[in-house]
């Protein structure tokens, strides 16, 4: 059954209770504006005219319009079997680094707007379903946990496990975190990432997971029997079972480098902005509005409660991106996926009419 078979299974914490540790930086305005000004004109000499976009998932069938399948077929279509963060993927097509440890801290520094200078990691629930031979894991996030219950079994996990003072548990809108007086193992990649997959090899190993193993047993069994998942079990919903301990370390120093502008509201996304003291917007559905504010290109984030299971938003939006690379507007766009298809098109691949249409794209069964 494996590690996670074998184991069984605040009151709101207020931000300030959270980042007592933290080391709050304050810059001014006029110092603001004046890195962002130069960020900006470097960022035009390095990203000239390329976009990067990340959408939801779009493989065998997802993309509905057959013009748009089409136009993206002639662009380079490709996708990954191993699991990447979104995240991960933007910073390698703009040739960033990702960070080795510390994303949990970057998404509390985009929630919050401030570094935080202790150790801490991400605490979002999942639902582990026990298969023949192996645990399948399934992300909770979004809105598959109302705000009342997301903050009783935060309240509660801190009551029963955060006041022996080795941890403490705490939530920020609809995310949790783990404070630690020591730092421990945890899993490199989120729940959404690894969703519907056995999850045993993304467990960090060695003995230094002596502590995270530890740990989950006993959030498993503090969980096990929580008011919130007998009223989830009666409605045929799946119970909060378990934590996905992941992204464990410490926020990078605030920093200045060369990014393009960001419109997006996901909070990852947004702290390792503004750990580069990059120009961040919200995220708009317009592309022609993101290139007048950033003509030399830029990352877009479409966030994951948009309904892009109605095909006329995916198709709008689609529409749009074909209309601005159709232009000329730029010289290179990348599309990433979150099913792990990844399309590049270039400013001269419309001219590419003899490109069939690529597999990914099509129908389940659908070979024409």
């Amino acid at each position: 059954m494996g590690r996670l078979g074998q184991q069984r299974g605040p009151r709101e914490v207020f931000r300030g209770t959270l980042q007592s540790d933290c080391h709050h930086t304050n810059i001014g305005w006029s110092i603001n504006q004046a890195v962002t000004t130069g960020g900006q004109e470097l960022a035009q000499s390095l990203y000239k005219s390329h976009s990067v976009i990340v959408l939801p998932p779009g493989m065998h069938g997802k993309v509905v319009r057959q013009d748009h399948r089409k136009w993206l077929s002639k662009g380079s279509v490709r996708s990954s079997d191993v699991p990447v963060e979104m995240l991960a993927g933007v910073l390698e097509a703009i040739g960033h680094s990702v960070p080795q440890e510390g994303l949990a801290a970057l998404r509390f520094w985009g929630q919050s707007g401030e570094r935080c200078g202790a150790w801490m990691a991400a605490a979002d629930p999942v639902h582990l379903e026990a298969r023949l031979d192996h645990l399948c894991l399934f992300a909770l996030g979004g809105d598959a946990i109302s705000d009342a219950d997301f903050r009783d079994l935060f309240a509660y996990l801190q009551q029963s496990l955060g006041e022996d003072e080795r941890y403490t548990f705490a939530r920020l809108g609809r995310f949790g975190y783990l404070r630690g007086h020591a730092p421990i193992a945890t899993a490199a990649h989120s729940p959404e990432i690894i969703d519907g997959r056995p999850p045993d090899e993304y467990m960090p190993t060695g003995a230094s997971a002596a502590a995270h193993d530890k740990l989950l047993s006993e959030l498993q069994m503090a969980l096990h029997d929580h008011e919130v998942n007998r009223q989830r079990a009666a409605v045929g919903e799946r119970s909060v079972n378990s934590m996905w301990l992941w992204g464990g370390g410490i926020a990078p120093e605030k920093d200045t480098r060369s990014i393009p502008t960001l419109f997006a509201d996901d909070p990852l996304f947004r702290g390792y902005w503004d750990s580069c003291t990059g120009v961040i917007e919200s995220w708009t559905e317009n592309c022609d509005q993101c290139l007048s504010i950033a003509p030399a290109g830029f990352v877009a984030v479409a966030p994951d409660e948009l309904d892009f299971s109605q095909p006329s938003v995916m198709a709008d939006y689609l529409e749009n991106l074909r209309a601005v690379s159709n232009r000329g507007d730029l010289h290179k766009l990348t599309m990433l996926f979150r099913d792990g298809m990844k399309i590049e098109i270039n400013k001269h691949d419309a001219l590419r009419f003899w490109r069939k249409m690529s597999p990914l794209l099509m129908e389940p069964g659908n070979n024409d």
